[in-house]
Order: structure tokens, then C-alpha cells, then sequence
């Protein structure tokens, strides 16, 4: 008879190690975000950008042959936290700092950078704290 206790309480917690190594496995549904980028038939860029209370940030690096460039974001009207966008011309001088704050101010952005110089630029999304979701587009100015 103690033989027969013996393999049912082996099984037992063997059965009960199972269980708990995959019940207790942690998620990975903490705050994260996410940046896409899309490049357009003209050399345009693009993106959409996701998050659920995370912070990150997204460097691009963009060959724009003009002096400027025309820029646009939107975020959801129930978006919180903050969207920042830089972009740097080919000297590294920056030539836009814009950002859209989640429940308060305008949840869009649009105009032109500042003149800068032509050649390979860097722009730079930063999500902070942010939940919801948006967009962003840059394209060669005039």
C-alpha cells in the first residue's frame, strides 16, 4: 500500500509543477509602445504609432534634397501622454521640435520646417507616457 501512496504523491506533484510553471508565467503586456515607419513612392515617410501607457523613441534617418519639409501628425482626441517629433537637417541642426499632448491642446500639427541643410536628416518620434494612437508624415518642402 505505501508503494502505491508513494507514485500517486510523485504524480501528484509532478502534476502540480506542471501547472504552476505554465500558469505562472509572467506577460509581457506592461506599457509599451510602437513606431512604424513607411517610405513613399516619391522618397516621402511616413507612420503610424501605437501605445498603451509606454515610452520609447524611433530615429529615422531621411534623405530630403531640399531646403525644407512639409510635416504633419494627428493623434486620437482620447490620446494621453505626450508625441514629440525632431527632425535634424544634414548638419544636425534642428529645424522642427513639435509635440502633441494627449487632453489637452490641438491633436493635430502641420506646416513647414525651418530652412536647413539638404542631404541625409534624422528625424527623431518620441512617445512619452502615451496611450492611444496617430500618425506622422514628412515629405520634401519647397
Amino acid at each position: 500500500m505505501k508503494t502505491s501512496n508513494f507514485k500517486l504523491l510523485g504524480i501528484s506533484i509532478a502534476m502540480t509543477l506542471f501547472i504552476a510553471t505554465f500558469t505562472s508565467c509572467s506577460s509581457d503586456d506592461g506599457p509599451s509602445v510602437n513606431i512604424t515607419v513607411n517610405e513613399g513612392p516619391s522618397g516621402d515617410i511616413g507612420g503610424d504609432f501605437t501605445g498603451n501607457g509606454g515610452s520609447g523613441s524611433r530615429t529615422i534617418n531621411w534623405t530630403n534634397n531640399l531646403a525644407t519639409a512639409d510635416y504633419n501628425a494627428d493623434i486620437t482626441t482620447t490620446a494621453m501622454g505626450t508625441f514629440q517629433m525632431v527632425v535634424r537637417d544634414a548638419s544636425g541642426t534642428i529645424v522642427l521640435d513639435r509635440s502633441l499632448n494627449g487632453n489637452s491642446g490641438p491633436d493635430s500639427i502641420d506646416g513647414v520646417t525651418n530652412a536647413g541643410e539638404p542631404g541625409s536628416w534624422t528625424v527623431t518620434i518620441t512617445l512619452t507616457s502615451f496611450s492611444g494612437d496617430g500618425s506622422y508624415s514628412l515629405s520634401a518642402g519647397n
